[in-house]
């Protein structure tokens, strides 16, 4: 599978005009190698040039944690007294177009580039969004895992099962992660609960907030798998019968929600994708208050390529895998966000999370 994705990967370079990859911290580095760094003060980079070998520069103390591959790159090690950055720029050689990681550390990328001064620099997401954007089967079935995990919480939560009346938003938040961790995820990205009119604030950090009857209660959360891929699902409870309002204006969201995922076919620029869902809602007079795209990517990272926003023309590929969450939100009064996590294939939109998209009401 690596030395696939690193065959893949060189195409890709030759074609942009790229004759150096530069990988430390982020999934780059993971998804082309196996391995993921620490995100340390010293320095790891896999060195990847257009032709022959790889090098996987790592500090001597983190080696033992490399899963060696020499179809792919040979390790090399330095020591606390050596300058790792002058051995990169030595297997460098001398570079005409250099990728870096988008992820690594400022310091690096400054020395690198007074040690290589010859060189034009890019990202390297111009040489591996793309290759990582479209999953394989196995990747897929890795995203489904996780989804299914998350939707075994989401149905806790709205079962009832995750006590929110009386408990802070932070309780709550910790509640789900918990879940999350007991339900196989190896980390927890994120949980965001919101009550209220805390709700209208699309990346809410919950606090002390005590949660009480009668309000929405939007729940995004999401984590890692011990495999390295992610999960992320949004779904809202309320607490006892919501008001006529906010049933009017959920409908309008369920609505939007599923029309996005139904469009999302191969071929579909993801524009069309975002152009639908914001079709709806702002046929429904909430246009002004959906504030973001979407979706996003998701793989190895949370929010990775494809975004599904107003002017990417990408077409979605068999394989791509992204988000569906169109929300509304009224400021200083409350908001409302459905999430599913979908991939893209030759059949058709096929959506991982399966929990259902209504408006739960949990106890009072």
């Amino acid at each position: 599978m690596y030395a696939e994705r690193l065959s893949r990967t060189r195409s890709r370079m030759d074609e942009l005009g790229v004759d150096l990859l530069l990988l430390s911290v982020g999934a780059d580095l993971p998804w082309l190698s196996g391995y993921r760094a620490m995100p340390l003060e010293r320095l790891t980079m896999l060195v990847v040039p257009v032709e022959g070998d790889a090098t996987m520069v790592v500090p001597r103390l983190e080696a033992p944690r490399v899963v060696e591959r020499p179809e792919v790159f040979h390790l090399r090690s330095w020591n606390e007294t050596d300058d790792p950055v002058a051995l990169v720029a030595e297997l460098a050689g001398a570079p005409r177009a250099v990728a870096v990681g988008d992820r690594t550390w400022a310091r690096f990328v400054v020395e690198l580039q007074a040690r290589l001064p010859g060189a034009r620099w890019t990202a390297a997401s111009a040489v591996t969004g793309a290759l990582r954007a479209v999953k394989d089967p196995a990747e897929v079935d890795a995203l489904r895992r996780a989804s299914a995990a998350a939707d075994r919480v989401a149905a806790q939560l709205q079962a009832g099962d995750v006590p929110v009346i009386g408990r802070t938003e932070a309780q709550v938040s910790a509640d789900l992660g918990r879940r999350l961790l007991a339900e196989g995820h190896a980390a927890v990205n994120f949980a965001i609960v919101a009550a209220g009119a805390n709700a209208a604030s699309p990346h809410h950090d919950p606090g002390p907030r005590v949660i009480g009857p009668g309000e929405i209660v939007l729940c995004d959360f999401g984590g890692t798998m011990p495999d390295g891929y992610c999960s992320d699902i949004t779904r809202c409870v309320h607490t006892g019968e919501p008001p006529s309002e906010l049933c009017d204006l959920y409908l309008v969201l369920e609505a939007a929600q599923a029309a996005a995922v139904d469009a999302a076919v191969v071929g579909t620029p993801c524009e069309d994708v975002d152009a639908v869902a914001r079709r709806i809602i702002t046929e429904g007079g909430y246009g002004e208050h959906f504030i973001h795209r979407t979706g996003h990517g998701i793989g190895l990272e949370e929010h990775e390529d494809p975004y599904v926003v107003g002017g990417n023309r990408e077409p979605l590929a068999p394989g791509h895998a992204f988000s569906v969450e169109p929300g509304i939100y009224l400021d200083g009064r409350f908001g409302a966000r459905i999430e599913d996590i979908v991939v893209a294939t030759a059949t058709g939109p096929d959506a991982l999370n399966r929990v259902p998209h209504g408006l739960a009401v949990v106890e009072a």
